[in-house]
């Protein structure tokens, strides 16, 4: 049954010096609007005990533009402020509702430069974009095409901390979902040594981008200590540490995104253990590795759990089991289905007596043994010979 989904495709552009300027411009105002608009709000809530709404927020908008000192909000489009606007009254509804904190400012070093046209901001002629306020099209360096007889509903164009300009295309697209090809199902485990291993057995490779690129940005970091702060040098050496930084991180993505596709072909199910990374990062000894690693990216929403296909796997997230006094190793740790009589055993005397029912220390709602081979299925702890 084929359905409308609406996807969005991110390219990258090169603007000329004059639209450079003009989205530049537009970046500077839209987050202005958004941090004046915040602080209304906030003024309003904590001295007066009221909530300002998008429409009075709107009104306060083109108030703005009539003052003497916010008279330049006229001369970028209109558009992207109003979205600016809208994106913060979906941040207070999703703060009320308890789903996320309260909103925060924008900042003009940290947060990412970006501005969201809708339909009546630009023009698309004949495959190509013009944005509003600017004469010519942008020239997209388009990496694949737009699925066919479809046009652009939104168009968001940013820019990255290493000067890199990227617009995205969201539009409507028809999918219709495959039927399964296989009914294989996996278990991974994620790790530092090996990035991943399979339940069939195979380890995947860490590939370990920042250690690769770790001299090369401890050069450029090095280069940018030295300049002095506010000039064009250390403007200069920000960007050569950005691009750097930018370099890993493509790569890793990219690499992600091919084993995420991989899996996801192959397999009908994966189990994949739910870590809590956060806490992970304590360990000041891995923390640099763990972070390289990127394991919640992942089984984050862009690779496993929801993978740009049309056949999706099932993906279970199971969590992982918490060490007992008596055995600190993860592959002794406390079974849930044991007798309390027998939870303070080692995982393979819990097996050997008949009593543990948790298979090689995972608890899994996806029964073992169409996940984990029989290699894999034995306890990896065994008494020593004293």
């Amino acid at each position: 049954m084929t359905r409308q989904v609406k996807r969005a495709f991110k390219y990258r552009f090169y603007p000329t010096g004059v639209q450079a300027a003009e989205l530049s411009r537009t970046f500077g105002c839209v987050r202005l609007v958004y941090n004046k608009a915040l602080e209304e709000r906030t003024r309003a809530w904590y001295g007066e005990q009221r909530r300002l709404s998008y429409v009075q927020s709107s009104a306060a908008l083109t108030a703005w533009k009539k003052t003497g000192e916010l008279a330049f909000l006229a001369e970028v489009s209109s558009v992207p402020l109003q979205q600016a606007l809208r994106h913060l009254q979906t941040a207070f509804g999703n703060f009320f509702a308890k789903r996320a904190k309260y909103p925060r400012y924008k900042s003009r070093k940290k947060s990412r430069a970006s501005a969201e046209y809708t339909r009546s901001a630009f023009t698309w002629r004949d495959g190509q974009l013009t944005l509003a306020k600017m004469a010519d099209p942008v020239d997209i360096r388009w990496s694949r095409p737009l699925p066919e007889g479809t046009e652009p509903t939104t168009v968001t164009v940013s820019r990255d901390a290493a000067g890199r300009w990227f617009v995205s295309l969201l539009c409507e697209d028809s999918i219709a979902p495959a039927a399964a090809t296989t009914t294989t199902a996996v278990g991974l485990d994620a790790g530092i040594t090996s990035l991943v291993t399979l339940s069939t057995g195979e380890k995947v490779a860490n590939p370990k981008h920042e250690r690769r690129d770790r001299a090369r940005l401890a050069r450029a970091q090095r280069e940018l200590s030295r300049k002095a702060k506010g000039s064009a040098n250390r403007e200069k050496a920000r960007r050569r540490v950005a691009k750097v930084h930018a370099r890993i991180a493509d790569r890793r993505r990219d690499f992600l995104h091919k084993l995420s596709t991989r899996l996801v072909r192959e397999n009908q199910t994966v189990v994949i253990e739910d870590l809590t990374v956060r806490n992970l990062l304590k360990n000041g000894t891995l923390a640099r590795a763990i972070s390289d690693a990127s394991w919640t990216q992942l089984r984050s929403r862009r690779s496993l759990r929801h993978h740009p296909l049309e056949q999706l796997p099932q993906l279970v997230r199971h969590k992982p089991l918490t060490p007992s006094p008596a055995s600190p190793a993860p592959s002794s740790a406390t079974a849930g289905s044991c007798r309390p009589e027998t939870r303070r055993l080692r995982c393979w005397q819990r097996r050997s007596a008949g009593h543990c029912r948790v298979e090689s220390g995972i608890r899994c709602p996806v029964s073992a043994a169409t996940v984990l081979p029989e290699s894999m299925r034995r306890c990896s702890r065994r008494p020593r010979n004293r």
